[in-house]
């Protein structure tokens, strides 16, 4: 009878162990919240390749990961943006790197043809292997930093290359917030005399970047750039 009750009190203590929570989904409390998410695990859906129809075939779902594939032909690259468009929101996701490799959160982008690339129009929160990509000479180019403008090695903490690292990237009437794995790495307003020496400061002055975050509204893209990566729990609230 001990053994038993033993048994039994061992099953209830495990019966309220929180098990993690499967990768691209939502829990109850997520989805009360407003969150909804904008990658499956399974499909592309939702997304599709700047300025054309469908997702080019670097884009693959691999394992539940989002995954862009240089070694697959170049025809099939580009950024993927998302269908929708944004404002007032929070965006949740992870992401991970293979070595030496770069890649990057693009969001307010305005999809026109008159816009060759997503970076014409959007900022970027970096995404980097700081340690052996090829574009981590500059501090504000390290992972986490909002690309060119602002950033540091006080701020950019990814984990080591091969682990998942969690961002939030916060825009609420162009305030804009990023955390990367819980270090807020920058915060600014859009528009404001400080973000306007940041863009004067940084290769965006340039002509060809006329449009460059001049509206703080827009559709959000995972860069295709030298190396792979791979993207999971992309999630989304409106604010």
């Amino acid at each position: 009878m001990k053994k038993i009750l033993t048994l039994l009190t061992a099953c209830a203590l495990l019966g309220n162990v929180a098990l993690p929570q499967k990768p691209n989904t939502l829990t109850k409390e997520e989805k009360k919240a407003g969150w909804k998410l904008l990658f499956d695990g399974r499909t592309t859906q939702g997304w599709h390749t700047y300025l054309r129809d469908t997702v080019g075939s670097k884009w693959q779902v691999v394992d539940g990961a989002l995954v862009f594939d240089q070694t697959k032909p170049k025809s099939g690259g580009g950024d993927i943006v998302t269908d929708g468009i944004y404002e007032n929101y929070e965006l949740n996701l992870e992401w991970k790197v293979a070595k030496g490799s770069n890649s990057g959160i693009i969001f307010n982008i305005q999809e026109d043809p008159k816009y060759g690339a997503t970076y014409l129009t959007g900022p970027e929160m970096q995404v980097l292997d700081n340690i052996d990509a090829a574009d981590n000479k500059k501090e504000n180019h390290l992972a986490g930093c909002l690309y060119d403008m602002a950033g540091d090695a006080s701020v950019s903490k990814p984990k080591p290359v091969g682990e998942w690292n969690k961002v939030r990237l916060i825009q609420n009437k162009g305030h804009l917030t990023f955390y990367l794995n819980g270090i807020k790495t920058f915060e600014g307003q859009i528009g404001s005399e400080e973000w306007n020496k940041l863009v004067a400061n940084s290769k965006f002055k340039n002509a060809a970047f006329a449009d460059f975050a001049k509206v703080a509204k827009g559709k959000i893209a995972l860069q295709e750039h030298p190396g792979s990566s791979q993207w999971r729990n992309i999630k989304i609230k409106s604010l």
